[in-house]
């Protein structure tokens, strides 16, 4: 675990160090977030594009603590088409087609450097027993990569809410990495959780600058990409679960958002006020109060994903069922799923 210390350590001092350097650049250059829609919580303009610290820290820590192969130049490349696409829809808008092209070929770049999804452990079969994907390991990878990419994005909706969510789950795939002895793996979240509690300072409410696309679309490629080369990868029966209860709170929110918005006949590209954030903010709870919760619950989330994945059994599988049936009668209490509670809550 020393290996890990150091650019750890390295990552939180470039991304504090970048942001103010981030903020600035992002106003010379008009990325600025202007409160035009009641989805909005903030009411002032927002320097975005902070996630451009982000991309910094972690580039610069990978190159200088990580063997230069082919898997993380893929990673570095891909992160960096990824960025790009950020930073173009931070100052002047990108449409969601566009920007799905961006990241289907940072998708194939991964693809390119072997990271990819090319087996599923069956946790009912004999141990160690996988099943190859072949021909389907490609549209599942990038399906995958795209997915969780947009996730971290679509709960980038208050102060600091997905720079924590992400340095809980980079945390969470360290100690999972740990557990393979996938040394890389863990000094890469490390680093990555070193550059988000570097940028929370300065994104924590009330926020100076916002991550925007830049970030929280790059954040999303990186935790990706971890899931694949820190679970995925491994033979370990819960190769498949971990990674989505690790990533919990933006892959469920998104998930119930795509059903809430099928159920009442609306486009599920639509934005709605909706999401678990929301909620809570409709329940009386601060910013503040909302984020710190939404943390707790993806550290839950975390500690029982890194739970599972030393069991690594059959027992393990039906512990994750069980999570996840709990989750759903939840959201489904809360409305998350239907939308209905949300209508009644208008209505008064």
């Amino acid at each position: 675990m020393e290996n890990i210390i150091v650019p750890f350590i390295i990552s939180v001092a470039i991304s504090l160090f970048m942001t103010p350097v981030a903020r600035k650049l992002a106003i010379k250059l008009g990325a600025v977030d202007i409160p035009k829609d009641e989805r909005r919580v903030h009411n002032k303009p927002m320097p975005l594009m902070g996630g451009l610290a982000i991309y910094i820290a972690i580039l610069v820590s990978s190159l200088v603590f990580l063997p230069i192969d082919k898997t993380l130049v893929s990673i570095i490349i891909g992160g960096s088409i990824i960025c790009i696409s950020g930073i173009i829809d931070d100052i002047k808008g990108l449409s969601p087609k566009a920007k799905l092209v961006f990241q289907v070929i940072a998708s194939i770049v991964l693809i390119i450097g072997d990271v990819k999804i090319d087996a599923i452990t069956s946790p009912f079969g004999k141990p160690g027993a996988v099943l190859l994907l072949n021909g389907f390991s490609i549209p599942i990878t990038i399906f995958w990569v795209v997915g969780i990419t947009n996730t971290l994005n679509l709960i980038d909706g208050l102060d600091g809410l997905a720079a924590g969510v992400t340095m809980i789950a980079s945390l969470s795939f360290l100690f999972v990495a740990n557990k393979f002895n996938y040394v890389p793996v863990m000094i890469m979240s490390a680093i990555v959780a070193g550059s988000c509690i570097g940028f929370l300072p300065y994104n924590f409410n009330p926020a100076k600058i916002f991550m925007g696309d830049t970030g929280a679309l790059f954040l999303g490629f990186i935790m990706a990409a971890l899931s694949i080369e820190g679970v995925m990868k491994s033979v370990a029966t819960i190769a498949v679960v971990v990674p989505i209860i690790i990533l919990g709170v933006p892959i469920f929110d998104t998930t119930f958002a795509i059903f809430r918005r099928l159920l009442n006949g609306k486009s599920i590209a639509e934005a709605d006020k909706g999401h678990l954030h929301h909620r809570l903010l409709k329940m009386g709870y601060s910013q503040k109060k909302t984020v710190l919760i939404l943390y707790s619950i993806s550290a839950i989330f975390g500690l029982c994903a890194i739970l599972i994945a030393k069991i690594n059994s059959k027992r393990a599988v039906f512990i994750a069922i069980v999570i996840f049936v709990l989750t759903i009668l939840l959201a489904s209490k809360m409305g998350l799923i239907s939308g209905k509670k949300r209508d009644e809550n208008e209505k008064d």
